[in-house]
């Protein structure tokens, strides 16, 4: 029997706390958190599912859930319909968990096209699901996060992967210049069920709670309408395969603590400094053993190495050797970006120069807050790359002479630098650094255009 209560009230002036990636853009200090050296928890689990339905924690998670945003489940719901749904049935749902027999529903499987070619797949909870599994990340995280090693940086309160790449540069700089760089292939995928949850016995007393991550990681996949059992795996999209993944691999941390080795880990991406490439080789066999024998996963050899950190990348970023070991944004990062810049600023996409400009800016301001992180002034090049980029789709969409001349005219270009553009038999590329175009769309007029400075956006 449980204890009647009151309908779910979303008038409650309740905030999510403010957990995930807060770690401070121009800052290279790397926070340490003390880890303990086993998995006990600071307070008891017995009544842990009655935490997890207190309504003060429930209105937390919702509240995160909505600003989270994010796509509908297989049910179709979406967060604006939430809180009136969630109101009408907690009282069934709340009895339901507290019983220790609640079925959450299939995840929907969506795939996201990687860089290289390969798929991604996510795996999206019902947002009913998406706030029963906030609602239990926001117990067990303040639970299990100390207990984590100092050097697992992903998905953790109060740590960023800004942190992780200083750290992994200090290493590098302390004479540690030789990576074993390993790669987990298909991770969220993989992950052994029967392992993932003695691990979460060790830390969970009550039962239910029990029940209820097993019958999330059993929930079983739908795709095009079509039913596919999980059989491993804890599917990427949910709140709780965060927390689930740093639990799989906390594992792998105090292995490599109990070797003595210096080491960085952001959630499956895992890098071990070294002193010499005949170290690195025998690291990287022994580690590889102990990851597939013992947790049961899968190293991609395709992708993991023993280099030179300058060869390789983590997180995006890379050091520059010839520069002092600075931090640099890595050549693929470098890659991707510029290919999403030409497709945002394609020179025949319908829109206004205006409009391409502010989409181009929103997409701007995104990267430069995380790869302003970078110690070389590669965002003040790109910047100069981008408006130049810019003059040459203004001049190709003019088209005509007498086009050409009348824009430039407006724009108070002389009528002699003029005439020796129109009539140049240069490219579009080649003209765009002339004194022309420069002057037509100089720093200034773009700003006042909306373009952003990646560069000043990082400094101020």
């Amino acid at each position: 029997m449980t204890t009647s209560r009151p309908p779910f009230q979303l008038s409650l002036d309740l905030h999510a706390p403010a957990d995930g990636e807060a770690g401070a853009r121009d800052t290279q200090k790397v926070e340490g958190v003390t880890a303990t050296d086993g998995p006990n928890c600071p307070v008891s689990t017995d009544s842990l599912m009655e935490a997890i339905c207190d309504r003060h924690n429930v209105a937390a998670a919702v509240e995160a859930v909505v600003q989270n945003k994010g796509a509908a489940g297989v049910d179709g719901m979406t967060v604006k319909q939430l809180p009136r749904a969630l109101a009408a049935r907690w009282s069934d749902i709340e009895a339901q968990l507290l019983q220790g027999c609640y079925q959450p529903q299939p995840v929907r499987r969506v795939r996201i096209p990687k860089p290289d070619g390969g798929e991604r797949l996510l795996g999206i909870p019902t947002v009913i699901d998406r706030v029963i599994q906030q609602a239990v990340l926001q117990r067990l995280q303040p639970l299990w996060d100390p207990t984590f090693s100092e050097h697992s940086y992903g998905f953790r309160p109060g740590r960023s992967a800004h942190q992780a790449v200083a750290q992994a540069q200090a290493h590098i700089l302390d004479g540690y210049q030789w990576v074993v760089d390993i790669d987990l292939a298909k991770f969220f995928d993989r992950v052994n069920h029967d392992r993932l949850m003695a691990a979460v016995a060790a830390r969970v007393a009550d039962r239910r709670v029990l029940r209820l991550i097993r019958s999330y990681l059993t929930a079983g996949v739908l795709e095009h309408g079509l039913f596919e059992a999980s059989r491993e795996g804890t599917p990427q999209g949910g709140p709780i395969s965060p927390l689930l993944s740093n639990l799989v691999l906390d594992e792998l941390d105090r292995e490599l603590e109990r070797r003595g080795h210096r080491f960085v880990r952001y959630a499956d991406d895992c890098n071990i400094y070294v002193r010499s490439e005949h170290a690195g080789r025998r690291v990287m066999v022994s580690v590889t053993r102990f990851i597939e024998r013992r947790l049961k996963l899968q190293v991609n050899a395709a992708k993991s190495a023993v280099a030179r950190p300058w060869d390789r990348s983590f997180l995006g970023f890379s050091v520059r050797h010839e520069y002092g070991l600075r931090r640099c944004i890595a050549p693929k990062a470098l890659a991707r970006f510029k290919h999403r810049v030409r497709l945002i600023t394609g020179r025949h996409r319908g829109v206004s120069l205006r409009q391409l400009v502010r989409d181009l800016s929103r997409y701007l301001r995104g990267w430069a807050g995380y790869f302003g992180f970078s110690q070389l002034p590669e965002l003040r090049t790109l910047d100069s790359w981008i408006r130049r980029r810019i003059r040459c789709i203004a001049w190709v969409r003019w088209k005509t002479w007498r086009r050409r001349v009348a824009e430039l005219r407006r724009r108070g270009v002389p009528m002699g630098w003029i005439i020796r553009v129109v009539s140049s038999a240069k490219g579009p590329w080649r003209l765009s650094t002339t004194r022309p175009l420069s002057g037509a769309f100089s720093e200034a007029r773009l700003r006042r255009l909306g373009l952003i400075s990646m560069a000043d956006t990082v400094t101020t």
